[in-house]
């Protein structure tokens, strides 16, 4: 790390899936929380183009191209390579190393039990026999590999959701069993640490998404993202422009109000509308307004990046580094608890 980590509370790590550029749920549920844990904790953030693999071993001609947005859109929302280190997860044969001598300490039950594979393994069964999932060897260690990210760097803490804390209790429960076998207590238990930001839906009232062409991306430039939020769904019981509206049943645009804008904005925004004084065309169009000014010095950021290439490729090779360093000084130490002959 570039920074004194005397005074933090902690280490953490998180990473994300290259699936391309980021939207705005992406934004306000895990970006404004990177960016400030970067502030209180030694932070590794990792785009994970390994875990990208268990899914999408056969689609990689957009990898490296979506590896590199995850990168520029965590610079512009004000990741600070200074204060933290961004590293893509393949570039550390450390993970790679551990994810083997975990694999071998770990119980099949425990990977069949585990609720991320469940619900990924439904969504890869096959249209002829949906009682055979389409999965591979690599897939069914998904979350031996999300434990050995988490334990190359033996963390306090995880940033997650309420609905992910099953996800870090499997790296608990590696992490303990590793302990008990090897008699060490080399391995901290790192703990959930929980984002309470509600999930933003897209513009359809469905979860956003890339797939699901509904997302207002953080890179998109400002004519797109108001043609975008002028399609959001509002009140379906309001027939006329005068009707009163009822904020509460604004399945999307007033969430994104909330979201996005000040609390007395949001006020006047509500009674307006209950009063029937505010049409809902014009208010998605100054919604999309207030959306653009907040997203405005992020994409003059981001476009600085794109135009610096070299520099994004000495921040990567940078926290790379600062990574394996890291990872390697706990992986000495596993090595020599399970045994391994070393020279």
């Amino acid at each position: 790390m570039s920074t004194n980590t005397a005074n933090k509370k902690g280490r953490i790590i998180t990473g994300m899936r290259p699936t391309g550029r980021l939207h705005l749920g992406h934004y306000l549920g895990v970006l404004k929380n990177m960016v400030k844990l970067q502030e209180e904790y030694e932070c590794f953030f990792f785009v994970a183009d390994w875990h990208a693999l268990t899914t999408k071993f056969d689609c990689t001609e957009n990898l490296v191209e979506d590896t590199r947005n995850v990168v520029l859109d965590w610079l512009a929302a004000g990741i600070d390579p200074e204060k933290s280190d961004i590293y893509i997860q393949s570039h550390l044969p450390q993970t790679a190393e551990l994810h083997i001598y975990l694999s071998m300490i770990t119980p099949q039950n425990w990977v069949e039990r585990d609720p991320t594979l469940k619900d990924l393994a439904k969504m890869l069964r096959t249209g002829e026999d949906e009682t055979k999932p389409n999965v591979s060897y690599g897939f069914l260690g998904y979350p031996v590999l999300m434990s050995a990210d988490i334990l190359s760097f033996n963390v306090d803490y995880v940033p997650v959701g309420i609905d992910q804390v099953a996800h870090i209790e499997i790296t608990r429960d590696i992490a303990r069993r590793f302990n008990n076998i090897y008699k060490t207590e080399l391995f901290k238990e790192a703990k959930p640490l929980l984002t309470t930001t509600p999930m933003l839906k897209g513009v359809d009232g469905q979860k956003m998404g890339k797939s699901f062409h509904n997302d207002i991306k953080i890179s998109d430039d400002e004519e797109t993202t108001t043609k975008t939020v002028m399609k959001a769904i509002t009140d379906r019981s309001r027939a006329r422009r005068d009707d009163p509206g009822h904020p509460d049943k604004c399945e999307v645009a007033f969430e994104y109000w909330k979201a996005f804008a000040t609390e007395e904005q949001v006020k006047k925004v509500q009674q307006e509308c209950i009063a029937g004084k505010r049409g809902c065309a014009d208010c998605k169009r100054e919604l999309a307004a207030i959306i653009n000014e907040q997203l405005k010095p992020i994409r003059e950021r981001r476009k600085y990046y794109e135009q610096h290439p070299e520099i994004v490729d000495e921040i990567i090779k940078k926290g790379d580094e600062n990574a394996r360093i890291a990872a390697e000084e706990v992986l000495s130490k596993i090595r020599k608890a399970v045994g391994m002959f070393q020279l």
